[in-house]
């Protein structure tokens, strides 16, 4: 039990990391957001990333990402992964040649966000490549796969080439996600490449927030090769998104409309898929309600798939998804107009309110 510090409201829900409630975040951010700017400062700071992205008007640009970090000499990028050296920008992995990542296989059918309108999980016998990026260009505070963080640019890179050789002949897709691919586009579009030519699907799972261009390149590959676009839309109002992220939800919005508009270049399985993960207390109904909407602006026919979550990094102190709120969040879905919505993860839904 925790105490919003602005309405006094206490419930299992209110995150005492965070301190305040969602609505709020959502019609008070004046109040909250600064306290919550802090705390992701804080956390980057732990881990060595700087506190938010460099803005320096005349410092190098990188236009990897939504963050657009402009570096002056000896700073990094917002990522980790950039810095300036002796007046130039130096790119310390995500490049063909370098890429911060851990890589495994995971058997067919496996948990992908969009199992349930993906081929791959009608094919037994078969394997995902799965490429876990070792960078991100957001600072989730209920980040599942937080230990992104402890790859190191000295012993966990490999390049693209390295990476596509890992391939077989039961290699059925490869999946891009970490951390997240935004920061590694380069790599990761020359790996995908290479196992295009194999005959590899090219999945992606991402926030969203990479520059469109790459965007682009990345959507003809899964286009051409059978795989499919999963975008994680976090929050719908953009002061709670910051709140949970650090970082905007614009690009994310922009890219995932910029996707929507080629689905129709492919029958069959889905080019685009989206999840949510249902933060208890803070990605309520009011907010899957904003996210359907906006996809049922563009396709209602997108798969939406609603994740259960489970206690992790800075929010581990918020309980599991209840049930009740992942059937209110579907019952909001549909009611925006969406047509193909899930639950996810059930396995990790509670009674705990």
């Amino acid at each position: 039990m925790a105490r919003c510090e602005t309405c006094g409201q206490s419930a299992v829900t209110i995150s005492p990391t965070l301190g305040f409630c969602a609505d709020c975040i959502r019609q008070h951010p004046e109040e909250a957001l600064p306290r919550i700017s802090a705390l992701h400062r804080t956390i980057r700071q732990d881990f060595g990333l700087p506190a938010e992205p460099p803005s320096a008007e005349d410092g190098h640009r990188c236009t990897q990402c939504a963050n657009a970090c402009r570096m002056l000499e000896g700073e990094t990028g917002y990522c980790g992964l950039r810095v300036v050296r002796n007046g130039r920008l130096h790119h310390l992995a995500g490049t063909p040649s370098r890429g911060l990542l851990h890589w495994y296989y995971d058997p067919l059918p496996t948990n992908c966000v969009a199992d349930w309108v993906c081929p791959g999980h009608a094919r037994p016998g078969l394997k995902n490549l799965a490429v876990f990026y070792g960078a991100c260009s957001f600072n989730c505070l209920f980040c599942q796969n937080w230990h992104f963080r402890s790859t190191s640019t000295s012993t966990d890179v490999l390049s693209a080439q390295r990476l596509a050789e890992t391939a077989d002949e039961r290699t059925f897709c490869v999946c891009f996600f970490g951390g997240d691919p935004s920061p590694q586009m380069p790599h990761a579009l020359a790996t995908s490449h290479l196992l295009a030519q194999k005959g590899v699907r090219i999945c992606w799972e991402t926030n969203g927030s990479m520059n469109p261009r790459l965007l682009d390149r990345a959507v003809k590959l899964s286009l051409n090769s059978g795989g499919c676009i999963k975008v994680d839309l976090k929050a719908w109002d953009e002061h709670l998104h910051y709140a949970l992220t650090g970082v905007t939800n614009r690009r994310t919005l922009q890219n995932f409309a910029r996707v929507s508009r080629l689905i129709g270049h492919r029958q069959g399985s889905p080019l685009l898929v989206a999840s949510t993960l249902l933060v208890p207390g803070y990605v309520d109904a009011e907010e899957v309600r904003g996210i359907a909407a906006f996809i049922a602006s563009l396709n209602p026919d997108i798969p939406y798939a609603l994740l259960g979550f489970h206690p992790s990094f800075r929010l581990a102190d918020l309980p599991r998804t209840s049930i009740r709120h992942a059937e209110e969040a579907v019952q909001a879905a549909l009611g925006a107009g969406l047509t193909n919505v899930r639950i996810a993860n059930r396995h990790l839904l509670s009674h705990c309110y």
